[in-house]
C-alpha cells in the first residue's frame, strides 16, 4: 500500500474499465458510467478534530479523491478542482464516491482528455449539498477553529501535496504543469491557493469567486431582512419577475430581446418612479402615478424594498435614489452607509428576496458569526447548545450590521476565511496566473465583489497592466451561479427567467473548457487572453466578453454577431 506521510491514509483504490459505472459499495443512484479507463484513489488526511461521535464537529481529517486516466491517456497535466457551498461530500469514506452527479461527470470529462483529476471535501464530510455548516461549532458553541483552518486553508495545500505525490507513484513520472479550476468556494479557494500557496500551481481558474466571504454573504440575508423590517412579508415572486422584465426594458435599449443586459451594472432603473411598475393610482416619487392594473404590480413600499435589495446591504436600510447611486461601483460607498452591494438590475431576485425562505448559507454564517445557531435557517444548523430555528425572521437592521462586524472582527477562528488579500507577489514572481471570470447575471454571489478585489489589487501591485501580466478578470453578461454554465438568471420581458439557449456562454458541453483552455494558452504559450467569443446554443447570437475593464461595445452591422463588437 502506497505511504505518504504519517497523517496521510490509503483508504481505497478501485479500477473503472471505460463503459463500467462509476460506483462502490453505498453509492447512491443515479451512476455515471466513465467513458475512459480510470483508477480512483481514496486519502484520508489527518488530524482532523476528534470529539463525540455524531457529532458535526468531529472529523477523521480531510477526504481526497484523485481520478487517473490509463498511463498512455494521460497528459502529463494536473487539474484539480474546487467544491462549492461549505464543501462537504463523502471523500472520506471508503463505501461512497466523493460527489454524484454533475460533479462525477465533470471529474470524467477531465479525466477523458487526459488530465489527472483530484477533489476533496475540505475537512469535513457526510452530505453532498454544501450547504450545512454545523461543523463549523463545537458542541459547546464555540468556533471550531480546526475544522474552519481544514475548510478555509490547510484543505486546498493538503489536495495539492497529495495529488502530486499520487501521480508520482502511480505513473512513475511527474507532472508537467498543475491547474486548480474551481467556481464559487472553489472559486476563493482559487484565490487562497494563489495568495497563500502560489508555488502549488501554474494556473487557476477562478469562477465567481466566494472571496469577502463574510461580507457577501452576510449581506445575502439583507433583502429577507428588508422584506420583513419594511413590508412584514415577502414580495411574491411574480412581481419580482416583472420588476426584472422592466428594468431589461428601461436598459436594454435595442439589445432588451436578447433577455439579459449587455452591461447591468450601469442600470439605474428605479421602479418607484415607473408608472409601469406601480398600481394604479399608487403615488410614486417624484409625482409619479401607478397605471398598472395587473396583480404584478408594485406598492410603492415595495418599490423602495427593491431599490434597497439593488443598492445592497447598508447600515441603516436605506438606499439613495439610483441616478445618483445604483450600487454597482467597486468601491462599497461607505459615506451612504453602504456595506456591500446588491444583485444587478434584471437578474432573478428570488433566491434572496423570494418568497421561500433565505438562501442557507446567509442565515448560517449571520448564525456563526453570532455565536447562536438558532438565528438559523430551521434544519441548516446543529449543534448541542440548540438548533436552528428561522430566528433570522425576528433581526433588525442593526443586528444584521452587528453580524457584518462580528464577521470582519473573527477571521482569526474563521481560518481568514474572506481571502481578500490583495497580495499576490508570490504567485507574480513564480510566473503563474490566474483567469477570473464572474456572470453579471449572478443571483447569488454580487459580482461587484469580484470588480472590488480587481481594483485592490490593482492599487496594491502597481496598477491594471501590471496586474494583468498575471491576473486578468472576464465578466460574462446573463450568467448565473453556475460554474457548468447552464444557468442564466437573468429576466426575459416577458417576466419569465430567459431560456439558457438564448445567452452566449461557454457551452455546457464542454465543462469549463473554453475558460480552461485560455488559461492554458495563457500559461503554456504565453497567449494571454484578450477577448473570447461566445455564441448561445440557439446560433441565433454571438458576444465577446473582454479582458476587464475593457467592455464589448457596439460598432455596426448585425447587433447579434460578435464580429460587430470592439473591446474597448
Amino acid at each position: 500500500m502506497l505511504k505518504i506521510d504519517p497523517q496521510t491514509q490509503v483508504i481505497g483504490a478501485k479500477a473503472f474499465k471505460a463503459g463500467e459505472e462509476v460506483r462502490l459499495a453505498n453509492s447512491p443512484v443515479p451512476f455515471v458510467k466513465t467513458p475512459v479507463d480510470v483508477c480512483m484513489v481514496k486519502i484520508l488526511v489527518g488530524p482532523g478534530n476528534p470529539g463525540p461521535a455524531g457529532a458535526p464537529s468531529t472529523s477523521p481529517g480531510i477526504g481526497i479523491e484523485v481520478w487517473l486516466p490509463g498511463r498512455e491517456q494521460w497528459n502529463q497535466t494536473i487539474r484539480s478542482f474546487g467544491s462549492g457551498g461549505w464543501a462537504g461530500g463523502f471523500y472520506a469514506d471508503p463505501t461512497r464516491i466523493g460527489q454524484s452527479g454533475g460533479a462525477n461527470e465533470m471529474f470524467l470529462g477531465a479525466v477523458q482528455k487526459g488530465y489527472a483529476v483530484s477533489g476533496s471535501d475540505h475537512g469535513h464530510g457526510g452530505s453532498v449539498s454544501g450547504r450545512n455548516a454545523s461543523f463549523g461549532m463545537n458542541p459547546d458553541g464555540s468556533i471550531n477553529t480546526v475544522l474552519w483552518n481544514d475548510f478555509a486553508e490547510r484543505s486546498m495545500l493538503e489536495q495539492a501535496l497529495k495529488t502530486k505525490a499520487i501521480v508520482k507513484a502511480y505513473y512513475g513520472k511527474a507532472y508537467t504543469k498543475a491547474y486548480f479550476d474551481g467556481f464559487s468556494t472553489g472559486g476563493r479557494q482559487g484565490y487562497k491557493l494563489a495568495q497563500k500557496y502560489p508555488e502549488q500551481y501554474d494556473g487557476i481558474l477562478a469562477g465567481a469567486p466566494a472571496f469577502n466571504w463574510t461580507r457577501f454573504i452576510t449581506s445575502e440575508l439583507y433583502p429577507q431582512v428588508v422584506m420583513q423590517r419594511d413590508l412584514g412579508h415577502t414580495i411574491p415572486n411574480t412581481k419580482l419577475h416583472a420588476t426584472g422584465a422592466l428594468a431589461l426594458a428601461s436598459c436594454g435599449g435595442a439589445q432588451a430581446s436578447w433577455g439579459f443586459l449587455l452591461d447591468p451594472l450601469s442600470c439605474k432603473y428605479n421602479p418607484a418612479r415607473d408608472a409601469a411598475a406601480l398600481c394604479q393610482g399608487e403615488q410614486g416619487e417624484a409625482g409619479v402615478k401607478g397605471s398598472n392594473a395587473l396583480g404584478t404590480c408594485l406598492n410603492l413600499k415595495e418599490a423602495q424594498a427593491l431599490n434597497k435589495v439593488w443598492f445592497g446591504m447598508s447600515r441603516d436600510g436605506t438606499a439613495p435614489d439610483p441616478a445618483h447611486d445604483n450600487g454597482s461601483s467597486s468601491r462599497p460607498a461607505l459615506e451612504k452607509g453602504q456595506l456591500w452591494f446588491g444583485l444587478t438590475r434584471g437578474t432573478d431576485l428570488t433566491a434572496l428576496a423570494g418568497e421561500q425562505a433565505p438562501f442557507a448559507i446567509s442565515s448560517q454564517m449571520v448564525a456563526l458569526s453570532m455565536l447562536n445557531p438558532r438565528i438559523a435557517q430551521k434544519g441548516m444548523l446543529m449543534n448541542a447548545t440548540g438548533n436552528a430555528e428561522d430566528g433570522w425572521k425576528n433581526l433588525q437592521y442593526s443586528d444584521l450590521v452587528t453580524a457584518f462586524e462580528r464577521g470582519l472582527s473573527m477571521q482569526s477562528s474563521f481560518a481568514s476565511i474572506n481571502t481578500d488579500s490583495a497580495d499576490l507577489a508570490g504567485l507574480r514572481d513564480r510566473g503563474a496566473k490566474v483567469l477570473s471570470y464572474h456572470g453579471l447575471s449572478d443571483q447569488l454571489i454580487m459580482p461587484q465583489g469580484s470588480l472590488n478585489y480587481f481594483e485592490r489589487l490593482s492599487a496594491q501591485m502597481g496598477g491594471v497592466e501590471k496586474v494583468q501580466s498575471f491576473n486578468r478578470l472576464f465578466l460574462i453578461p446573463g450568467l448565473g451561479h453556475s460554474g457548468l454554465f447552464n444557468q442564466t438568471a437573468s429576466i426575459g420581458l416577458n417576466g419569465s427567467m430567459t431560456p439558457l439557449s438564448a445567452v452566449p456562454l461557454p457551452q455546457p458541453a464542454t465543462g469549463r473548457d473554453e475558460m480552461f483552455n485560455a488559461l492554458r494558452n495563457w500559461v503554456e504559450k504565453g497567449v494571454a487572453p484578450e477577448r473570447i467569443d461566445l455564441n448561445a446554443s440557439s446560433g441565433n447570437l454571438s458576444l465577446p466578453i473582454c479582458v476587464y475593464p475593457k467592455k464589448a461595445v457596439y460598432t455596426d452591422g448585425n447587433r447579434n454577431a460578435s464580429t460587430s463588437y470592439v473591446c474597448r
